[in-house]
């Protein structure tokens, strides 16, 4: 065997290592956006259970508020079935009336001295709350790890292999712009 067998070969051999290496870092990262998701779907599921206990306690206090608590019915059943569907675009509108009916829901809640008090309410608010909360953190983390899959799949020489094994981009988990405002209290006692 001559010399530039033995390097055509020794090159091969590293081209390879260095192609399953990508190729498993690719997979790490795929799995790593699936683990993010099923995190946030553990606490949507959560969330959604808790909801019907957080509205009948309300309505038994608050019965001319019908139209906030459909709105937050509403706004449930639509992100469970963008849940269902696994549709993170349909999912981040869905979070948005959602948390937007929830806000007015806790804003409308304080004219209610009664419902304030009723412990029910009080455990189903903080429950609610610490779910939102927790969504929070994890759809960052979820968003962090679909950034860091998008961004390698386009990367060179990575892209070469995800084209080749079909790696593809995942969509972000945003909310719109309503997300981050703060509750027009004013409007709601109008």
């Amino acid at each position: 065997m001559d010399i530039s067998t033995i390097i055509v070969f020794v090159v091969i051999i590293i081209v390879g290592f260095y192609g399953v290496t990508i190729y498993n870092g690719l997979v790490a990262l795929k799995h790593s956006v699936s683990k993010a998701w099923s995190n946030i779907d553990v606490l949507l599921k959560q969330r959604h259970d808790e909801l019907p206990k957080l509205v009948e306690v309300c309505k038994q206090y608050m019965g001319y508020e019908q139209d906030t608590l459909e709105q937050v019915i509403s706004a449930r059943s639509s992100v469970f079935a963008a849940r269902e569907a696994g549709d993170v675009g349909k999912l981040g509108a869905a979070e948005t009336l959602l948390r937007k009916g929830l806000g007015n829901l806790f804003a409308l809640a304080e004219n209610y001295p009664e419902l304030k008090a009723n412990e029910n309410f009080q455990h189903l608010q903080q429950r609610i709350t610490s779910l939102e909360n927790t969504i929070a953190d994890r759809r960052e983390f979820y968003n962090e790890s679909v950034n860091l899959n998008n961004v390698r799949i386009e990367q060179f020489p990575d892209v070469v292999i995800a084209r080749w094994f079909s790696f593809g981009a995942r969509d972000l988990l945003e909310f719109s712009q309503e997300e981050v405002q703060d509750v027009n209290l004013k409007s709601l006692f109008n």
